[in-house]
C-alpha cells in the first residue's frame, strides 16, 4: 500500500492523523478506486490500535471517499459520471455565490496570495503539484467571503473530484486553459467585479466538469 506512515502510538489526535493521511492520498490519486483499506494492515503502519483507523476510515465513509463492500470491507469510492455532473453543477452553484461575496471584501493580501498561486501553477511542470496550486488559488479567494461552512462544504465536494481533476488537467492538457481562466477571475477581483467573478468561476467549473466527463467517457 502506497501511503506514508506514521509512528502515532504516543499521540492522541491518533484517528485524526490517520483520517489526513488516507484522506491525502486518496485525493492525490496515492490510494486507487477500489482499493482495501485493511485495518490491521494501516494501524501496523501508524504503531496504533485498530480504533483510531476504524473511526478515520467511518469519517472518511461520511464523506464519501470510502464506501463498504460485502466480502470486502472498506474500500476507496469512484466516481460515475452522475455523480461527478452532480457535484460539479453543486459546485458551480455553490462557488460562483461565495466568491460573489468575496469580491466586496478582498483584501491586498488575498489579492496578492492569489497573483502567486496561480502563478506558481501556471510556471509548474510537475503535474503533481497542479492540484493543490489550484485549490489554494481558489480557497485564497474564497476565504474573503468569510463563509466558513461554505467553504467545509466546498473542501468535501473538491475531495470527491480532486483525483479525477488531477488526472483530467495531465490527460487533456487542461492546465493551459485554467491558467486562462485562473487569469480571468483575479482579473475581475482586481477590478471588484463581483458578477463577473462569480461567471467566469461559474463556467470555470462547468467547463472542468466537461472536460472530466469527456476523459472519463474517453477511459471507459
Amino acid at each position: 500500500m502506497k501511503l506514508k506512515s506514521v509512528d502515532i502510538s504516543k499521540t492522541a489526535s491518533a484517528s485524526t492523523i490517520v483520517f489526513d493521511a488516507l484522506r491525502k492520498a486518496i485525493i492525490e490519486g496515492d490510494l486507487k478506486e477500489g482499493e482495501p483499506l485493511r485495518q490491521d494492515e494501516i494501524a501496523q503502519m501508524f504503531n496504533t490500535s485498530r480504533i483510531p483507523v476504524r473511526e478515520a476510515i467511518s469519517r472518511l465513509e461520511e464523506q464519501g471517499l470510502v464506501k463498504t463492500q460485502r466480502y470486502k470491507g472498506a474500500v476507496v469510492s469512484g466516481l460515475s459520471a452522475q455523480e461527478a455532473q452532480e457535484i460539479f453543477d453543486f459546485r458551480a452553484v455553490l462557488e460562483s455565490e461565495v466568491i460573489r461575496r468575496a469580491v466586496p471584501r478582498m483584501s491586498p493580501t488575498a489579492i496578492s496570495t492569489a497573483k502567486a498561486c496561480l502563478e506558481a501553477f501556471s510556471q509548474s511542470e510537475d503535474p503533481m503539484t497542479w492540484g493543490d496550486l489550484n485549490r489554494d488559488f481558489h480557497s485564497t479567494l474564497y476565504r474573503e467571503s468569510g463563509l466558513q461552512y461554505h467553504m467545509d462544504v466546498i473542501d468535501n465536494a473538491m475531495d470527491r473530484v480532486d483525483s479525477y481533476l488531477r488526472a483530467q488537467l495531465v490527460l487533456s492538457n487542461g492546465n493551459e486553459r485554467a491558467n486562462a481562466e485562473h487569469l480571468a477571475i483575479w482579473e475581475a477581483c482586481v477590478a471588484g467585479d463581483a458578477d463577473l467573478a462569480a461567471a467566469l468561476t461559474r463556467d470555470h467549473i462547468t467547463g472542468a466538469c466537461k472536460t472530466l466527463l469527456d476523459t472519463l467517457k474517453d477511459l471507459g
